[in-house]
This record gives structure tokens, C-alpha cells and sequence, in this order.
């Protein structure tokens, strides 16, 4: 038998991912997205495989470079799926038996989503389009004929507030917004038109209608870029006839017509604690009356909120049963993601996957039993089934057994400690991979990103790596955090580096107590983004950490105001406040105004084409830690977003762990 040995940041070079399960509704045939690195590192390759639901049969479906996004006709004998050519995505579509694939699609500047009409005739896409562009969908690309080579710099023209988004860049000029295409004929009618954009679609059970959310500019908001909320539309494809169906005091996050076509089912919030409001069930009725929220008294978050460095994005919008009386629902609670049921008629709701783990995306078979992807502490994810009948679960792929079986990996112990004010905190400790019973470790504690997210039940390379070079690691979900209900997440919103700071120290007084392994003299610190913001904010408040390690950071909330993606809204959101109103607040919370206090040595990780968290956070710690002599290193990567970590380049991501690593190894004796 083989030694196993300790993971490396390399070895992300061959992890394989498993994404976006989808059922045939006629064979129970499941496809499913299988991601990986490039031979070459220089990026990532996906194709569509099929299999079974015994997992007896598991074969390539597609052959495309950076193919994603299955979904199978309503009657079974299609697969439709996105391809991605010269830097744009569009639909393709395959017999179910297998065969050629053929472009279903060819919008000017590709697709973003699509869904199947109820008769499998049609396709509903979204896709960019601008108002000097024909609306036949059928553009042929301008940029083909454009001679790059004579082609002088443009001036860009900026007239809005929301002009640049993370991992978008500057605003185009285009808006989102929604398409018909018929199979048969491959003729495409644009569905939408004006100065919005499309976010959440979806067909009427007969085809008649389609629901979608934006936020259209009206005497209420005439600037939609400074409304938090939006609305749900209804347009009749008979006449184009659009229904408002909301009054403007939801944000909606999904939208869906019930299976009998009386109801809308919206996942949305009404703000009432900003972006900490957690996200319930609406049902709003066509034919007129007055909207409910189902089980309004659930203090759970609905839907994804967990975080991993496996993956930029998960969940499923809500499914709904075969008979129509319930939906399906992810939920985010203490550390895990699981799968509920809930009754339309708001009777009764249960969990129907639970477990630790992160379950980031589910279907339904022809029986109502679930597939369901699902990661946890020591595998990054893979498909399951669940049969109702029985209860019970098989696993369907193992695509990193070959690797794992290399892989000597560290299982975390979950822990529960009340704070000084009696709040019970949720927290983990990996111990180092070859830890010796009766020896002192030093630790590193892990913050994450959001606030409003939370760590849990899933797989964390960077918290491997830090074990396999000697560390033990522990992280908590401190206020701030999802995972315990509205109270909890809602904390920290006027109280950056208040009680959630609290919450931290007293975890690691916690943790020294609890685990006597643990040197207090050998403390590290790391986080991302407002991790990041609160690593900037202890080592400027506490020397008890003899590292520290700031990704993707927040460090001056006034000048933050301006140059995020979000800053404008989300400052005040969170901080409670504005550069010209609260000057004096804002640069209370902000990390920087307490530089002259560090003493602790810290390393900057940053973006180069971070929008959320502009690197001119990371560069104004920068500076003025050089400039009063302190220890820093600020690593730039270039092309990065914010979701470096998760989504980036595999070469920076990989340069980006072990930079973490180093920088630990270089100020804290293992």
C-alpha cells in the first residue's frame, strides 16, 4: 500500500468538479457538468457526461471545451446546453440518444441563461443587447469586421451610478433581456425591451406567459441604480402585454410560476434588516388578492449561503413535487446546506437531505426521488441519489478517488462556546495533518467573507494546505454570519468590529482553553474580504497574532464608498452611513485609522480587476504600512477578480495559496 502524503497547493491542478445536475423527465437519464483544469493550466475545461441512477454507467455526453449549463427538454428527446466559442456562450442542443449537436442560438453577444418552453418548441434566453442594435437576435458579430488594427482609443461616457460590476468590468451600454427561439425554425423574437435588465425568468405552465424580475425605472425610482428592491413582471406573448405584480418593497431573488399556473413563487425579502433580511417564501396570486409569505415564522435562511473555495456559485432555484403541493428548497443552517419541503398551503415543511455537508445543487427524477451534489469536510463534491421510498442515499461519482487516495487530509472537529453575553458561537478546529499526541501547534484562525455567509460542513483547500504545513486551523461563524437566524446575521450590521470582533478573540480564548495543543504564542490570522476587512482590523487592535494574511480587504470605508462595485449602497447598508453625512463613522470602522497600531506582520493579497473590494484597499494598507516601517508584502495577480479564490485562474489560485502558506512558515515557528 502507497504512503499517502500531504495535499499541495498543485494538486488543484487535478481536482475535478461536479456541477448542475439535471434528470431526463421520460428516462431518468441524469446529466451532470465534469470541470477541471487545462492541460496547460492556462484555464478550465467542462463537459456534459451521463449516467445512470445506480451510477452503473457514467459516460462523456459532450465534447466541447467549456461546455455547461444541461437541460432536457419537457418530453426527453432533447438535451440543450451552452457552448463556449470566441469568448461567447450559446445554446446548442443534442438528441437525447446521443449524436451531432447542432447551435440552437446565435445572439450577437452570446447567451447568459436559458430555460425550455413547456412544449419543448422553444427556447427563453437572456442575453445583452444595446438600443442601437436590431432586435432580431441574429446580429452578426460587428466585431468581426471592425479593423482593430486603424481602431484609435475611445473616451468612455459614464452617466450612471452602477457603471461596473466584479468579474463584468465597466458597464458595456447593453441591457439583459429575454428572447424566444424557435427550435424548429431557429426564428428569434426579442420578448423584452428598454432601459432594464432581465435578472430571474421562467415560462407559465402553458407557455402563454413568462414571469421575470427587474427593476424599471417608474415616478417611485426614476434612478433604478439606487432601488435595493425590484419587481415581478408578467408579459403575455398573445399581445406583449406586461402585469406588474409586486408593489417594489421585495428583492427577488428567483421567480417561478406554481405547477396549476394560479400562483407566483418568489424567494425574496423585504429588506427589513437590509442585507441581512433572510429570504422566505412568497406566493402571489394571479387572479388578484392579497400575497402571502409561507412560514413566516421559520428563523432560517432559504436558499445557498455556505462558503467554499471550491466554487464561485451554487444552488437550485426551488422545484416544485409531481403533485404540485409542495417545493423543493435549499436551506442554510448551523454550518450545512441541506434540502426541505416545503407545503404550499403552508401546513407543514420537512428536511428531506440533511446531514453536515454542503449540498450546493439538486434535481428531481420522474419519481420525485433527488440527485443531488453535495461536498463536505474531506471531499470537494459529488453526485448522489436520494430515494424517497426507502430513504436511502447512493453515491453516484467519485471523480477525485485517484487523487484522494494520495491525500493524507485532516477531518475537523466541531465545536459550540457561548460568548460573554451567553450567545452560543459554531466553530471547527483541524488539527495539523501529522500531529503527535503531547506537542504544541501554532494555529491559524480563518474569517470569512459576506458577512452575511457562513463557514460549514464542506471542503477548504487553503484550510488543508495550512494543516499539512504544521498548522492547526480553526474558524467560527461570529455574528454577522447566516447559519442561526435573523438576530444573529443582523448583529453586526453599525457595529463593524464590535461584537463580531468580540466574538472572534473570544473564540480564540475559547479554542486556547478547549484544545491545549494550541500555543498561544504561535497565533496566525487570515480572511477575505470582510474576512479581510477583519483581519486589517485586528492586527490594528490586538498583537496576540504574530501573522497575518489579508485577501480581497476592505481597509477605508469613505474612499470604499466610491470605488466598489456595491460601495455606494452597501456602506450604507452596513455602516449605516455616507462620506459627506458621517465622515466621522465611517472612518471609525475603517482598519486603516488604526494602522499606526500594527505591529503584527502582514501580507496584502489583492485583485488587480477586483471591483467588490478595489485594490486600492489593499494598496492604501500597503502604503501606509511602509511608510511607518512596518512589515508587509502586497501580492498583486493580475486579471483577478473577487473570486480569485474560488473561480481564478488555476495558476494564480494555486500562487495565491501558497503564498498564504510561506508567509505563515516565515513569521510563525512550526
Amino acid at each position: 500500500m502507497t504512503a499517502k502524503r500531504l495535499i499541495t497547493p498543485e494538486d488543484l491542478y487535478r481536482m475535478h468538479w461536479v456541477n448542475d445536475p439535471m434528470v431526463s423527465p421520460v428516462s431518468g437519464a441524469i446529466a451532470y457538468v465534469q470541470k477541471s483544469v487545462s492541460d496547460k493550466h492556462d484555464g478550465y475545461r467542462s463537459h456534459i457526461r451521463l449516467t445512470t441512477s445506480d451510477g452503473s454507467r457514467d459516460v462523456p455526453f459532450t465534447s466541447g471545451e467549456q461546455d455547461g449549463a444541461p437541460a432536457w427538454s419537457p418530453d426527453g428527446t432533447k438535451l440543450a446546453f451552452t457552448r463556449k466559442k470566441d469568448d461567447r456562450r450559446q445554446v446548442w442542443i443534442m438528441p437525447a440518444d446521443g449524436g451531432e449537436a447542432r447551435p440552437a442560438t446565435n445572439l450577437e453577444h452570446g447567451v447568459n441563461a436559458f430555460k425550455w418552453s413547456p412544449d419543448s418548441k422553444m427556447l427563453l434566453v437572456s442575453s445583452e443587447v444595446s438600443d442601437t442594435e436590431k432586435e432580431d437576435g441574429n446580429n452578426e458579430s460587428k466585431d468581426a469586421v471592425k479593423d482593430d488594427a486603424n481602431k484609435h482609443p475611445e473616451e468612455i461616457i459614464i452617466d450612471r451610478i452602477k457603471y461596473k460590476a466584479d468579474g463584468g468590468g465597466i458597464w458595456n451600454g447593453r441591457r439583459t433581456h429575454l428572447y424566444t427561439v424557435d427550435i424548429k425554425t431557429e426564428k428569434t423574437e426579442q420578448v423584452t425591451t428598454g432601459n432594464f435588465d432581465v435578472s430571474s425568468f421562467n415560462w407559465s405552465p402553458d407557455g402563454r406567459r413568462i414571469a421575470y424580475t427587474a427593476k424599471i425605472p417608474s415616478d417611485r425610482y426614476p434612478d433604478p441604480d439606487l432601488r435595493l428592491t425590484n419587481d415581478v413582471f408578467i408579459v403575455d406573448l398573445s399581445d406583449s402585454s406586461v402585469s406588474r405584480m409586486t408593489d417594489g418593497t421585495l428583492s427577488v431573488d428567483t421567480v417561478a410560476f406554481t405547477p396549476d399556473g394560479q400562483f407566483i413563487l418568489i424567494l425574496a425579502d423585504d429588506l427589513s434588516c437590509g442585507f441581512a433580511t433572510l429570504t422566505k417564501i412568497h406566493l402571489i396570486p394571479l387572479q388578484g388578492g392579497e400575497s402571502r409569505v409561507l412560514f413566516s415564522d421559520m428563523d432560517v435562511q432559504l436558499g445557498h449561503s455556505c462558503i467554499s473555495d471550491m466554487r464561485a456559485g451554487a444552488g437550485t432555484p426551488p422545484l416544485f413535487s409531481k403533485d404540485g403541493k409542495s417545493v423543493y428548497v435549499q436551506f442554510s443552517r448551523n454550518g450545512s446546506v441541506n434540502i426541505g419541503r416545503f407545503a404550499l398551503d403552508g401546513s407543514s415543511h420537512e428536511v428531506i437531505v440533511g446531514g453536515e455537508r454542503e449540498v450546493y445543487q439538486f434535481a428531481l427524477t420522474p419519481e420525485e426521488n433527488l440527485v443531488f451534489a453535495a461536498a463536505d469536510p474531506l471531499q470537494p463534491g459529488d453526485l448522489f441519489t436520494y430515494d424517497a421510498g426507502s430513504g436511502e442515499e447512493k453515491q453516484l461519482t467519485r471523480c477525485n478517488e485517484e487523487l484522494w487516495k494520495e491525500l493524507d487530509l485532516s477531518k475537523p472537529e466541531a465545536f459550540t462556546f457561548n460568548t460573554s453575553d451567553g450567545w452560543p458561537i459554531q466553530g471547527w478546529i483541524i488539527k495539523p495533518a501529522e500531529y503527535k499526541a503531547g506537542e504544541k501547534v501554532p494555529a491559524v484562525l480563518e474569517i470569512h467573507g459576506g458577512p452575511q455567509a457562513m463557514y460549514g460542513h464542506t471542503f477548504m483547500h487553503e484550510f488543508q494546505l495550512l494543516a499539512a504545513a504544521g498548522y492547526a486551523v480553526f474558524y467560527t461563524n461570529p455574528r454577522g454570519g447566516h447559519g442561526y437566524g435573523q438576530v444573529h446575521v443582523n448583529t453586526v450590521r453599525g457595529d463593524y468590529g464590535g461584537r463580531d470582533y468580540q466574538d472572534l478573540m473570544e473564540a480564540v480564548d475559547y479554542v486556547l482553553e478547549a484544545y491545549p495543543y494550541v500555543d498561544a504564542s504561535r497565533l496566525g490570522v487570515t480572511g477575505g474580504s470582510y474576512g479581510g476587512f477583519m483581519a486589517n482590523w485586528i492586527v490594528g487592535h490586538t498583537d496576540r497574532f504574530q501573522a497575518a494574511v489579508t485577501q480581497r480587504s476592505i481597509s477605508n470605508w469613505i474612499s470604499f464608498y466610491g470605488v466598489s462595485d456595491i460601495g455606494y449602497y452597501f456602506t450604507e447598508d452596513q455602516i449605516w452611513g455616507n462620506p459627506w453625512d458621517d465622515l466621522e463613522k465611517l472612518w471609525k470602522h475603517s482598519p486603516i485609522a488604526y494602522v499606526k497600531n500594527v505591529h503584527t506582520p502582514l501580507l496584502i493579497l489583492h485583485g488587480e480587476q477586483d471591483l467588490r473590494c478595489p485594490i486600492e484597499q489593499g494598496e492604501q494598507m500597503f502604503t501606509a504600512l511602509k511608510r511607518i516601517g512596518r512589515k508587509t508584502q502586497l501580492i498583486r495577480f493580475p486579471g483577478a477578480d473577487h473570486n480569485l479564490s474560488r473561480s481564478g485562474h488555476p495558476v494564480l489560485r494555486v500562487q495565491r495559496l501558497a503564498h498564504i502558506v510561506r508567509w505563515f512558515v516565515e513569521h510563525i515557528e512550526r
